[in-house]
């Protein structure tokens, strides 16, 4: 087997591994786990997770997924909670402690000081016969037989058990919550992420010029205004109602049906009845519609009259595409 058959005979064993843990952590899905959900949900409070090592880096993770899909949450390192971080614990608050043994002497020592505080402590362990396992009101069993590493020392399907347990709480809670894609939107403004959940049809066609002709407009001025406006298309428009469309489709293809383009008005080239969307549609929509119909222009529309022009470029200038 030569070098790269190696690496990637590793890569599949450990992704094979760490599959099979993650597939065992459904059949530990308990009551205990719905208690410890439907307490987070019924705190009037923040949820404060904590962990040491690796299992501190997990926890700010399942803070960051907390506090983006509704559920307020603090990151607490438990080596820092002994000095002082005990601070950032409430009265109403919920406490999460993550540790693959439970045994751990910070754990021993911090756990005890959350009981005196009388709030709920829900502790991530693989050991429910541990330290955390016996102490905590509610279990979330994150159980590995071993670590993908070959050692079994290095954290790695332990904390990625851990991963998932938070991510199955923070989904259960949103689900709880009927937190929707407009309240995601609220916690991600930025990147094309939030754009794609909040920008609008007019927050693009705004920026935009406004080319338009009327039915009778001439050739020349059909150019002189597709030009002018830069946006490879005018919309026909008839009493602020759009009627039609000329692309510089429409234009390529008169040079080669016409010899002469005296008498020719816009009228006569022009597509009718050209796809539309209105100024209040997503964004996201504008381009399903474009994608769809195999071109790069849409003209925007509300109640009928012509509002301006979205285009393709627009949509990737703002990381939609």
């Amino acid at each position: 087997m030569n070098t790269q058959d190696t690496i990637i005979s590793y890569a599949k064993k450990t992704i094979a591994e760490e599959a099979q843990a993650i597939a065992y952590l459904e059949e530990l899905i308990d009551e205990e786990f719905a208690k410890a959900v439907e307490t987070i949900q019924n705190s009037k409070g923040r949820v404060i997770i904590t962990g040491i090592g690796k299992s501190a880096i997990i926890a700010t993770k399942i803070v960051a997924t907390m506090n983006s899909t509704g559920t307020p949450a603090v990151f607490m390192h438990a080596a820092d909670a002994i000095h002082g971080d005990l601070g950032n614990i409430l009265k109403d608050d919920v406490v999460i402690c993550i540790s693959k043994s439970g045994n751990t002497p910070e754990i021993k020592v911090l756990v005890p000081l959350i009981k005196n505080f009388k709030n709920p402590l829900i502790g991530i362990t693989a050991n429910k016969n541990s330290f955390l396992g016996q102490e905590a009101d509610f279990i979330l069993h994150a159980y590995v037989d071993k670590e993908a590493c070959p050692n079994n020392l290095a954290p790695t399907t332990s904390t990625t058990a851990q991963l998932v347990m938070g991510d199955a709480l923070a989904v259960c809670l949103l689900h709880l919550q009927g937190f929707s894609s407009r309240d995601f939107a609220k916690y991600h403004p930025g990147g094309a992420l939030g754009k794609k959940l909040y920008l609008r049809v007019s927050d693009i066609t705004s920026g935009n010029e406004k080319p338009q002709v009327s039915p009778d407009s001439n050739i020349n001025e059909v150019i002189v205004e597709m030009t002018e406006k830069r946006l490879g298309v005018t919309a026909v428009v008839d009493q602020e109602k759009i009627i039609g469309i000329i692309t510089d489709g429409d234009l390529r293809r008169m040079l080669t049906t016409n010899t002469s383009f005296d008498g020719l008005t816009a009228k006569d080239i022009m597509s009718p009845n050209p796809k539309t969307i209105t100024n209040t549609a997503m964004a996201v929509d504008a381009l399903e519609v474009l994608e769809e119909n195999s071109i790069s222009q849409l003209l925007a529309a509300e109640e009928g009259k012509y509002s301006g022009v979205v285009h393709i470029h627009d949509l990737m200038r703002e990381g939609i595409l």
